[in-house]
């Protein structure tokens, strides 16, 4: 442990180093250290929900990361068998469209003009496929973002933002012009992870290989770190409420955690399975896909306990009201999506199934 939080430490001070880059790339002018810190105890309401899974029928591929087009369909990707692939609620009928690139496709949003978007992770490249016209168009990004992780839109669909973890870039694709700005994180190895798009436009980051978050002011391109009070963080994913707040899940302490942009005061919540879970990673319960309904619930899914499941916290309260099991058992859930229209949660699972959750009024 002395020996992790050393490290740590190191790749804080190195942080604190700029590194000057070139042309459409923005760094970090300052890092911002949180003011204080709790740790608080939540009496946990174990309120179930339904959550109805379909067997993904293509070869076992990792399906994860859906969205929900206008239409209702749901798009999701097969990472580790190249595909696309469409689910039509209403029919409950799959299709698939492999990829002929072994782009190992990592996450996938689909705009309000039903256009696909795909990050190609083990190629380099943001996929735009047309589902009226089938077409797919490949736009290659630079070679610092060779694996580009997580994809999200700005509030006008304008641009794309997105991670890329080893790359340690944050960067964002103007879906017009093509051009690509990227900004590098300052901290080493930091593993931009999970992305999300604030109300007021700021754009958040988790930085899973430090004890960071990021924002980036989307007018100036700047990153600042936000500095996370326990060395051994490892922030995985993040969303943010209708009035700016910040919450992530940390994947190596097993806590739910909530930053307050303008104080800085950081409160996290043990989750209900706790750091006592056996993940297989040492990561305790695990906490991993994430994701916030419309009445500023928080839902996350803790992935080091078999069956995983699917815990919802209320932030008025900051009490956890709902604990889940998963039926099939999911093995990961990596992503979520929340879907206004119907009320509910979407996610893939890697036992192979496609989940949705209807949520509780």
């Amino acid at each position: 442990m002395a020996a992790r939080k050393m490290a740590r430490l190191w790749i804080f001070l190195l942080g604190l180093t700029l590194v000057p880059g070139g042309a459409g790339t923005s760094f970090a002018q300052s890092t911002s250290v949180t003011q204080s810190t709790s740790v608080t105890q939540s009496t946990s309401v174990t309120q179930s929900i339904k959550i109805q899974e379909w067997t993904v029928p293509f070869e076992k591929g990792r399906p994860r990361d859906p969205s929900v087009a206008p239409d209702g369909s749901v798009w999701f990707v097969g990472q580790q068998n190249h595909y696309l692939a469409r689910f039509d609620p209403k029919s409950q009928r799959f299709s698939q469209l492999k990829l002929d690139d072994q782009a190992g496709p990592h996450n996938l949003i689909v705009g309000r003009d039903g256009i696909v978007w795909y990050a190609g992770n083990r190629q380099g490249y943001i996929g735009r496929h047309d589902p009226k016209g089938g077409h797919i168009d490949k736009i290659k990004l630079p070679p610092a973002a060779r694996d580009p992780h997580t994809l999200v839109f700005d509030k006008s669909q304008r641009h794309i933002w997105f991670t890329a973890q080893w790359s340690n870039l944050v960067g964002r694709l103007n879906i017009k012009t093509r051009h690509v700005d990227l900004m590098k994180v300052p901290t080493p190895d930091a593993r931009p992870y999970g992305i999300t798009l604030a109300a007021d436009g700021t754009v958040w980051v988790a930085l899973l290989g430090s004890n960071k978050l990021a924002s980036v002011d989307p007018a100036s391109l700047e990153l600042t770190e936000h500095l996370l009070p326990d060395l051994d963080a490892g922030p995985r994913r993040l969303i943010a409420t209708t009035n700016n707040q910040i919450y992530y899940v940390d994947y190596s302490l097993a806590e739910l955690g909530h930053l307050d942009p303008v104080s800085g005061k950081v409160r996290r919540w043990p989750t209900p399975a706790g750091d006592g879970a056996d993940s297989g990673a040492g990561s305790g319960s695990g906490p991993y896909a994430m994701a916030v309904d419309a009445k500023n619930r928080i839902w996350f899914v803790e992935t080091g306990v078999q069956p995983n499941t699917l815990v919802g916290f209320d932030v008025s309260s900051e009490e956890f009201v709902s604990v889940t099991a998963i039926p099939s058992g999911a093995g990961s859930v990596r992503h979520m999506v929340y879907h206004a229209p119907t009320h509910s949660l979407w996610f893939g699972t890697d036992q192979g199934t496609l989940a949705q959750a209807r949520l509780p009024e």
